[in-house]
């Protein structure tokens, strides 16, 4: 190791705190410069990257035009706070995102993170039935969902890394998953699952449930990809019970799956959708909670404000919402959601045989996001370091790895990803399994 990167891990060493990490020195590489859909650490070592930064960077690095929307936009003017002016930026991505959802999701709030747009979207949802003066208080989640990090957002989840450390705020039900995830693109499955779905949202003595909050596919969860039927079967049992069903588009969301929406694989119309990531492409937070006007009208009603009570100080930055402006343009301009959809099914199909080496139990995926599950975490462990010595960065969620890498990827990377793969699994040997 160089004098400069001995003293950079030195000093990370004993000054970052890592989220997520075991307290200690970082695992990681120490990055220096990016381009595209590759990175370079301090020593000049190069890496295909399989994570898109923080799963957000769709149109890769160094984008010329994106990095001018954020210069541009802070010499004009740098923020409003949208409680009480307006800037044009907000509405012009509003407008923008209205055309996009469809379904007559016209109305949207904007915050920071992931995690701030899902505690929004589940207070809207909560207030939504106040304001009607109707008792609704419980959501129903998936057990192996992830929607965040801040206490509401954990209580959502049944994930050992995720539980809360304090109370929940409203009751949750979370439903188990009914198989293992690799069979959940099986009809049989999806059935099964639903009728899960069906019991816990019937569930005797619980209350009626005001919301269902989801994800098109369990990113942090283990990559689990569900049947197309299934958002269209749970959409049917939340306009049953009148209950609201808000997506979880964080991770899946403006191209990720092949679509520019992952519920759009199933032809449903959400009541609550929720973007962020892929939304800047990484280069500057925000994030979009988009409803219907039935459900924003409904905020009328409320007692103090009439109208929404929660917001951020930087809630809809006006260079935030310049830089998505731009984003989009990027997205459309150079088609990279059909990009994700063509690179995904060569990463798909170049992986795939993966399935019968030992230590590997699946290879699936949808768009732009290929899931390689192990036989277990510690092989997932051994498996993604090894690959990171042959140059690919991939994200390890639960047991299984994800090659998930900016849409602007091109044929030759993807040719190139799947190479480093399979290389590292030789070179593992029957160290892995």
């Amino acid at each position: 190791m160089s004098g400069t990167s001995s003293a950079a891990a030195e000093r990370d060493d004993a000054h970052v705190w890592h989220p997520w990490s075991p307290i200690g020195p970082s695992s990681g590489p120490m990055i220096a410069r990016a381009e595209g859909y590759r990175l370079w650490d301090v020593d000049g070592r190069e890496y295909i990257d399989g994570v898109s930064g923080a799963m957000n960077c769709s149109c890769g690095y160094g984008r010329p035009e994106l990095i001018a929307a954020v210069s541009d936009q802070l010499r004009a003017l740098t923020h409003v706070d949208l409680s009480f002016g307006a800037h044009e930026p907000s509405g012009r991505l509003a407008e923008r995102l209205a055309d996009l959802l469809g379904h007559g999701l016209t109305r949207t709030f904007f915050a920071n993170s992931g995690s701030e747009g899902i505690e929004a979207a589940c207070r809207i949802a909560l207030n939504y039935w106040s304001n009607r003066s109707e008792s609704r208080r419980r959501i129903v989640s998936f057990e192996r969902g992830y929607h965040g990090s801040t206490a509401l957002c954990q209580s959502l989840s049944g994930l050992p890394a995720a539980l809360p450390d304090l109370p929940s705020a409203v009751p949750v039900t979370r439903v188990a998953l009914t198989d293992e995830p690799r069979a959940l693109t099986d009809p049989a499955a999806c059935d099964r699952l639903l009728d899960a779905w069906e019991q816990a949202l019937d569930e005797p003595g619980a209350g009626e449930a005001a919301a269902v909050v989801v994800e098109p596919l369990l990113n942090v969860g283990g990559g689990v990809v569900f049947h197309p039927s299934f958002l269209a079967g749970l959409r049917r049992l939340c306009d049953e019970r009148g209950v609201l069903l808000v997506i979880d588009e964080v991770f899946t969301g403006f191209g990720r799956t092949g679509a520019m929406f992952g519920f759009q694989h199933s032809g449903i119309a959400p009541d609550l959708v929720v973007m962020s990531k892929g939304i800047t492409s990484g280069y500057v937070p925000l994030s979009a909670v988009t409803t219907t006007d039935r459900v924003y009208r409904e905020f009328a009603a409320d007692p103090v404000y009439g109208g929404l009570r929660y917001g951020h100080t930087t809630s809809g930055h006006a260079a935030a919402c310049a830089v998505a402006l731009a984003t989009l343009d990027l997205i459309e301009r150079d088609e990279l959601v059909v990009n994700a959809q063509d690179r995904g099914t060569e990463l798909l199909h170049g992986l795939r045989g993966l399935a019968g080496h030992a230590g590997v139990a699946d290879v699936r995926g949808l768009g732009l996001t290929v899931v390689v599950e192990c036989s277990s975490v510690d092989t997932a462990a051994r498996l993604r370091e090894e690959i990171g010595r042959h140059g690919v960065l991939l994200r390890q969620q639960m047991s299984s790895l994800l090659a998930v890498p900016p849409l602007v990827i091109d044929a030759a990377g993807a040719r190139e990803l799947v190479s480093h793969v399979l290389d590292a699994l030789d070179t593992a040997g029957r160290h892995v399994g």
